[in-house]
């Protein structure tokens, strides 16, 4: 673990009080030093005087039982989890909540009963939606375009099938779209269309595109250090009645988002999904909802 992390997680610590009180939550991940969620959490515990501390733990995918089985033994209050534990946790809990089960994967997880239990959950889906219905965009009836079928996807599409969206895939391999939309299909929501993305000027791209409401990419296309790659879309046939929602953190604004920006679109950084999916796991947590603006100044903050 390199000087520079472990003096930024020192920082994130100081002056926090930890005393025979605290309570321990944290992340784990194989790598986890890319984490923003410390100093999200941390200040959110901060502002609201929480004794609750967030800690990042590097956790190797042959050791993920023993470090799961770490939390009732410990009395950690509960972990979010990042790649690689994300469907390999499974096994190893003793409840998965109804949306955690849909999408096939637990991005937190709650010891309830005094540590007795293990329960797993998924807050992607909230994360990505709750932002949307905040800023004034219902997604019922509305026709949205998804922009790869990979993990985050998942979460995006299931979420939107249940608030009775019209979903269009697109992605690379065709297969793998289908497969989540029949997955989507066989849990009752209704039909989800599949585009193969075999480039930027297919006609049933540029159809989808030129006549859907909201555009969400939830692919790794414009992350740094990559920032400035596009996904092959038409981009010409982005119009200000859109809204184009980029799930890439860093940088906040992508490529992608300033070309939808300067053609008069309106646009959702992965920074708000990032907030809120770890404000659901607080709340959890804490029984207390956290003040998402301090989360997302902390990132923001940590980004820049």
């Amino acid at each position: 673990m390199s000087s520079d992390y472990n003096r930024g997680i020192l920082d994130n610590l100081a002056g926090v009080a930890v005393y025979g009180g605290t309570k321990l939550v944290g992340v784990f991940g194989y790598p986890v030093e890319h984490s923003l969620s410390p100093v999200m959490h941390n200040s959110a515990f901060a502002a609201l005087h929480l004794p609750y501390i967030y800690v990042p733990f590097c956790v190797a995918p042959s050791d993920l039982g023993d470090a799961i089985g770490s939390l009732k033994s410990l009395g950690i209050i509960g972990v979010n989890l990042t790649i690689p534990h994300k469907q390999a946790v499974l096994p190893y809990l003793d409840e998965i909540t109804p949306e955690a089960r849909e999408v096939g994967a637990v991005n937190t997880i709650h010891c309830t009963d005094s540590g007795r239990r293990l329960v797993g959950d998924n807050t992607d889906g909230y994360g990505f939606y709750a932002p949307l219905a905040d800023a004034g965009w219902p997604v019922s009836g509305r026709r949205v375009v998804v922009l790869g079928a990979g993990g985050a996807a998942r979460s995006v599409v299931f979420r939107l099938a249940r608030e009775l969206a019209q979903i269009t895939i697109v992605n690379r391999t065709r297969d793998r779209a289908v497969q989540l939309a029949e997955a989507v299909g066989q849990a009752g929501y209704g039909v989800v269309d599949v585009i193969e993305w075999s480039g930027g000027g297919t006609k049933a791209l540029l159809a989808a595109i030129r006549d859907c409401d909201i555009i969400v990419q939830t692919t790794r296309l414009g992350m740094y250090p990559e920032a400035g790659q596009l996904p092959e879309i038409p981009l010409d046939a982005l119009k200000p009645a859109h809204l184009v929602y980029d799930l890439v953190y860093n940088p906040v604004e992508t490529a992608l988002l300033r070309e939808a920006k300067s053609r008069g679109c309106s646009t959702m950084t992965g920074v708000k999904m990032l907030v809120y999916q770890g404000a659901a796991a607080f709340h959890r947590w804490t029984g207390t909802w956290p003040p998402v603006d301090v989360m997302e100044r902390a990132v923001i903050g940590s980004l820049t």
